[in-house]
């Protein structure tokens, strides 16, 4: 589902470059539940917006659902997000003066369906992470845990092949972080691939790999055994 290859990515920094990635390699297959972990300025972020077609990168290669991703104009990195990309993001980014039902509704709208049968689809999600009830709430009449589950609501109803979790619980307390963190398990069981990016060593721990990035570079890629609580190296 994602393959990336010997990737590069550089910043400038007046007249100097800030080389962030260092040449990644990096497979996920169809149906994986990923975490990334990693301190600020491991890469992490950046790896999370070259995935999800939101940056570019220098060298290397990346594929996307078999898909070469390169020269990609912003129209066309739009279409792939819109097709194959979930996003849920630690603020939550959640339109203010938009209900949840209506938040959730949005991507459809981007697609240019009507207004009648995206709301349709709209709650029929909302009900699927147990927000039904809420649909006509204001994100400024929701708790965090509710909002986050709007936002999965939101990564969800285009019915994507990856969803792309930056940071879910970041901004979570510790039960309502268990309970986002088993949304998503349910949506990976589900079979669809979930890549999380994470500082949180036990929300790591909840995904079925762990892929820790120090100073650009990978240093360890891990499956763990979430029930004998077991690592095992591959």
């Amino acid at each position: 589902m994602i393959k990336i290859e010997k990737l590069h990515k550089s910043y400038p920094i007046g007249k100097d470059s800030l080389h962030v990635l260092k040449g990644l390699d990096l497979h996920i297959k169809e149906g994986e539940f990923v975490s990334i972990m990693g301190s600020s300025g491991s890469g992490k972020s950046t790896l999370l917006n070259i995935v999800g077609l939101l940056d570019v990168h220098d060298e290397g290669y990346y594929y996307l659902n078999g898909q070469l991703i390169e020269n990609l104009d912003e129209k066309k990195a739009a279409i792939l997000r819109n097709k194959f990309l979930g996003f849920i993001f630690q603020s939550f980014n959640l339109i203010t003066y938009k209900n949840a039902l209506e938040n959730v509704a949005l991507p459809l709208y981007y697609q240019g369906m009507g207004r009648k049968e995206r709301q349709k689809i709209a709650l029929q999600y909302l009900d699927k992470v147990g927000l039904k009830d809420r649909a006509d709430h204001l994100p400024s009449e929701l708790s965090g845990g509710e909002k986050q589950r709007v936002a999965v609501a939101r990564a969800l109803v285009t019915n994507p092949k990856v969803i792309l979790a930056d940071e879910p619980t970041g901004a979570l307390d510790s039960i309502t972080s268990h309970s986002v963190m088993e949304l998503l398990k349910e949506i990976n069981r589900e079979g669809m691939t979930v890549f999380v990016i994470t500082h949180e060593e036990d929300i790591a721990e909840e995904t079925d790999r762990i892929v820790r990035l120090k100073d650009g570079v990978i240093i360890s890629d891990e499956k763990t055994n979430n029930k004998n609580n077991i690592k095992v190296s591959v």
